[in-house]
Formats: C-alpha cells, sequence, structure tokens
C-alpha cells in the first residue's frame, strides 16, 4: 500500500476545486482527473490525519460500481468514465502519485441535487420516521422500526450545499422546481433501479446497502450521466448481512466508528462542538477505520 496521501499537489495540471475528499485537475476544457486522496470528513469537518489506502480503496469500489451499472453492465445510465488511464494526463514523474487512486472523467455540468435513495430506515431517516411517520415528505407505515428494511426503496433527495456546510433534504417536487420536470424524473427513476440493482449483487455477498446517494451531470448534448463516487461506504450505509437485526443499529462498514469516537473526544480539554480544527485522531481509530473500509472491498470484490 502506498503512503498515505493527505493532499496532492499536482503540478503538470491546473487544480479546479478540493473536495472533502477528491481533488479535481483540469485536463483541458472537457475533462478532469479526480485524484482520491485519504482525507476522511465527519460532520462536514475534514480531519487533519488521513486514513491509509482509502482513496485507492474508495476508487477500486466506485469503478466496480461503474462496471456493473454503466455500458458494460446493465447499462442503467451512462457513465462520466473516459476509459483512458489517468496516470497519460500527468508527467511522469507525477504518474505514481494518480495510480490506483484517480479516475480521469467527462468534464460534466454538475446538477445540484444529490440523489438520495433509502432501503432501509436508519440515521435521520429513522428519527424523522418517529417524529412524523414520513422521511422527507414520503409516507410510510406505520409500526417501521430502526433498521426496518422499507417495503420498496424510497426517493429522498437532498440540496447540495456549499463546502461545510450540511446538505439539505428537499421534496422531489423541490427538484421539480430546480432543474425541470424531465431530469427530476430521470435522476429519479436512474437513482433508485441502480439502488435495487446494487442492492440485489451486494446482498448475495454478505452486505446491506441500507441507503445511498448518486451525483449526477449533464454533457454538452443534454443527456444525464452518472458521475463523481458510486456505492462506496463514503456514499452509502453498508451493513453486514449476518449482523442485521431489527430494532438496532447493525456495525457498519464506513466512518460510523470514527463518528462514535468523535462524539466523545475533546479539544482542548472540552468536548468537540463539531466546527475546525478537528481532534487529533490516535493510531487505533486510524486504523480500526482503514479495516472498516477494507473489510467492505473484501466482502464485495473478494
Amino acid at each position: 500500500m502506498s503512503t498515505a496521501l493527505h493532499t496532492s499537489a499536482l503540478k503538470s495540471l491546473p487544480l479546479l476545486a478540493r473536495g472533502k475528499v477528491r481533488d479535481n485537475y483540469a485536463v483541458g476544457d472537457d475533462r478532469i482527473l479526480m485524484v482520491a486522496s485519504d482525507r476522511i470528513s465527519a460532520f462536514d469537518v475534514i480531519m487533519g490525519e488521513p486514513i491509509p489506502g482509502k482513496g485507492e480503496l474508495l476508487t477500486t469500489l466506485s469503478l466496480f460500481w461503474f462496471d456493473q451499472l454503466g455500458p458494460k453492465g446493465l447499462a442503467i445510465c451512462p457513465i462520466h468514465l473516459t476509459g483512458e488511464a489517468p496516470e497519460s494526463v500527468v508527467s511522469a514523474d507525477e504518474a505514481d502519485l494518480v495510480k490506483g487512486r484517480s479516475m480521469l472523467v467527462q468534464r460534466l455540468k454538475p446538477i445540484p441535487v444529490e440523489a438520495v435513495v433509502r432501503g432501509y430506515l436508519a440515521g435521520s431517516g429513522w428519527k424523522e420516521y418517529q417524529e412524523s411517520r414520513s422521511v422527507c415528505g414520503v409516507p410510510l407505515p406505520e409500526g417501521l422500526q430502526n433498521a426496518s428494511k422499507l417495503p420498496e426503496p424510497i426517493y429522498t433527495p437532498a440540496a447540495k450545499a456549499e463546502m461545510g456546510e450540511h446538505d439539505e433534504n428537499i421534496t422531489y417536487e423541490k427538484t421539480v422546481e430546480m432543474v425541470g420536470a424531465d431530469i427530476a424524473a430521470q435522476i429519479r427513476d436512474k437513482a433508485i433501479a441502480m439502488y435495487k440493482a446494487a442492492a440485489e449483487i451486494a446482498l448475495k455477498k454478505g452486505i446491506i446497502i441500507a441507503d445511498t446517494k448518486f451525483e449526477f451531470g449533464l454533457d454538452k448534448n443534454g443527456t444525464v450521466v452518472l458521475m463523481d463516487e458510486v456505492l462506496t461506504p463514503d456514499s452509502s450505509r453498508y451493513w453486514p448481512a449476518d449482523q442485521y437485526a431489527v430494532g438496532s443499529n447493525p456495525p457498519s462498514f464506513d466512518k460510523q466508528f470514527l463518528r462514535d469516537w468523535l462524539e466523545t473526544a475533546k479539544v482542548n480539554g472540552q468536548p468537540w462542538d463539531k466546527a475546525p480544527p478537528a481532534p487529533r485522531l490516535p493510531r487505533e481509530v486510524i486504523e480500526k477505520t482503514a479495516a472498516k473500509y477494507q473489510e467492505a472491498l473484501t466482502r464485495l470484490m473478494g
């Protein structure tokens, strides 16, 4: 495994933007090199310490799911991959920095809606259900418990927030206002279809995908294209099927271990207020978080 990378600094391409995990570089005016760092965020705050191997793992899982759901597989939605090797667009001395952790993709016009699909009641969805018997305006039957499987997967979109802000849950009707009826329907239908297909594939490998979010963009022809990362533990709730029980939170293969630790962490002797700076992560938390991500990859891909 390569040395952990908190922040990339390529010299051969201009930097477009840094997200919570990915650093995006311009390749001409029609392509982007997405470099997945080993950064990890929780409560919308980026931690100071990286999780070794995380960027490569997220890239490997995303490529797996692009193959399953895109033109090579079930062809549910066009994808943003160009098929070209990421190392082909950087200088020779930077090739090792991007190999294994990068994707060379089409430059698209992002659709400002996170297409969230929930197959199980968990997290903020469970909290909202207890108050209103609905999630994001979608009514649900009485009698559901924490971690209950929903009768059918539900689409609960969110509006993308600026860096450091929380995404805002919105209704489907609001997405129609934002992007128009045709595109709103396309991203909803494609997201639900991809979730159902992925959940079936994962369950055969012993993983429950409780919920996930997809991101889409428009190409120059106005075609809806699947972009960003897909069905990783950063964008999805992965549960081990053999430890699933209705009524309690199953252990998850994602950053939940980190979140739980942060809930009791202190900065300068005071409980952390979920604002920068983040508490310094001890080695045990880094190693256990890395192991959770690795277990997801191992179960899914062998």
